[in-house]
């Protein structure tokens, strides 16, 4: 790259964009959550961004975002990849499969777009109600279940990947707060940063598909958003990693909780 070009990469950086990249990539390097649910609606209701578009830039975002965080995650030893390897075994085939139904049914009809916002909207709800009520429904699912089946436990985890495939596809939202609640159902034993680092890193690939899906199907991408919102996040995702220990988790899940309720009722009454 010359001064010339990178002159005009420097005027096409829009501040706006690089902060919200730069809250958000904290908030998932601390938690694992706070990506697709923030992004997406923050793309939609303060920016104006198509609802399509909006989830095919942020697929794409949170990729390259959780990719530096899983270089942290994995520096650390914080990711189990026998998890990674079940969850993307669901995940890839049923975003590749969600990608094409949507090809199908048009992403610009007033109907597509109807249905993004919807599932933007419940997916919002679980992804808050899994925020506050983990750690009530770990124990209650730890005195009424116990400890599962280790074949159950690997065909449940690989349908986790199937449902978050779906849900991640059409609202991009999910693979944080429902999956790192998912893993803490099935895998109880495991130390809280190999959850967030392994859900992250299973986000990778599952973000990937669904964004290039997304590009080279849809045709639903905002590259001059997307470079924006990078220059913020891949710093903030790793600085979050690195605080990921010190922080109090309860503070930062309840935050983000209220924050999605208040985005799920300006989609839904507003």
């Amino acid at each position: 790259m010359n001064i010339s070009q990178f002159m005009t990469f420097v005027h096409s950086i829009q501040p706006l964009y690089v902060l919200s990249g730069l809250v958000v990539g904290m908030l998932v390097g601390i938690t694992g959550v706070g990506g697709g649910s923030l992004m997406t609606p923050i793309l939609i209701l303060l920016f104006g961004i198509h609802p399509a578009t909006a989830v095919g830039t942020d697929l794409l975002y949170a990729s390259a975002t959780k990719t530096a965080g899983t270089l942290v995650h994995g520096y650390n030893r914080t990711i189990d990849w026998r998890v990674v390897g079940r969850l993307a075994l669901g995940s890839v085939p049923m975003t590749a499969l969600t990608i094409y139904v949507l090809s199908i049914l048009n992403v610009d009809s007033p109907t597509t777009q109807a249905m993004i916002t919807k599932v933007l909207g419940v997916a919002l709800v679980f992804t808050a109600l899994s925020l506050f009520f983990r750690k009530p429904l770990t124990r209650l699912y730890g005195r009424r279940v116990g400890e599962l089946n280790p074949k159950l436990v690997r065909n449940l985890t690989i349908l986790t990947g199937a449902v978050l495939g779906v849900l991640v596809s059409i609202s991009s939202v999910g693979a944080g707060a429902i999956g790192v609640t998912a893993l803490i159902l099935l895998y109880p034993t495991m130390p809280a940063s190999r959850i967030v680092g392994s859900d992250i890193a299973h986000a990778v690939p599952l973000t990937l598909v669904a964004g290039l899906g997304h590009w080279l199907v849809l045709g639903s991408i905002k590259w001059l958003v997307l470079q924006s919102l990078l220059v913020g996040s891949l710093p903030g995702i790793i600085v979050g990693s690195i605080l990921a220990a010190r922080v109090p988790d309860a503070a930062v899940r309840i935050t983000l909780g209220v924050t999605l309720l208040l985005v799920c009722a300006r989609f839904w009454f507003f």
